[in-house]
């Protein structure tokens, strides 16, 4: 089988249930979000210094697929196979890996700026793009209907990716980067 199909050189693409739609519609934004932010993560995890960081990364990474999935397959599809849905059960994980890297990282008293080691900077910006994928996927949900614990798992994500960034500086021995607030 060849990698390219040509089917969506006219800029359409086929959703799961086989339903042509533009590729620039806001299902397609916000799976093609998570994509990008999933693609990031794997960038951040093949930088991260810790193995406890790229083992949680690699867990995350999974989890965005099937978010990914679930997206890319309306709640009302009709459809030949068994969707995959993002369980709730995918958020408490999230607030388990949070509650456990904050548990090592020094309090926060202050804004600290995305940077510091290389695999916090990564880290930091694998939260942007999941900050945008956030967005993308509540405006799509203000249009159709989507698995409730999809936007709220992306909410927790960031806070993760947070929470890790600062954890890798601390391993690297990098201080976080305040910020200064004008004068």
């Amino acid at each position: 089988m060849k990698l390219y199909t040509k089917a969506g050189d006219a800029g359409e693409t086929a959703l799961a249930s086989g339903e042509r739609t533009p590729k620039d519609a806001p299902r397609l934004r916000a799976y093609g979000a998570v994509d990008e932010a999933n693609a990031h993560i794997g960038l951040a995890a093949a930088e991260a210094a810790d193995a406890r960081t790229r083992a949680i990364l690699g867990e995350t990474q999974h989890m965005l697929f099937a978010v990914g999935s679930d997206l890319a397959t309306p709640l009302d599809a009709k459809v030949a196979f068994e969707p995959v849905r993002t369980p709730e059960r995918f958020v408490e994980e999230l607030e388990r890996a949070i509650d456990e890297i904050e548990a090592e990282n020094e309090p926060l008293r202050e804004f600290v700026l995305p940077g510091g080691a290389k695999s916090a900077a990564q880290l930091h910006v694998a939260r942007a793009v999941v900050r945008r994928a956030e967005r993308e996927t509540v405006a799509l949900a203000r249009e159709v209907d989507i698995t409730p614990a999809i936007v709220i798992l992306l909410n927790r994500l960031s806070d993760l990716l947070f929470a890790l960034a600062r954890y890798e500086n601390r391993q690297a021995g990098v201080e976080d980067i305040p910020w200064r607030k004008p004068e």
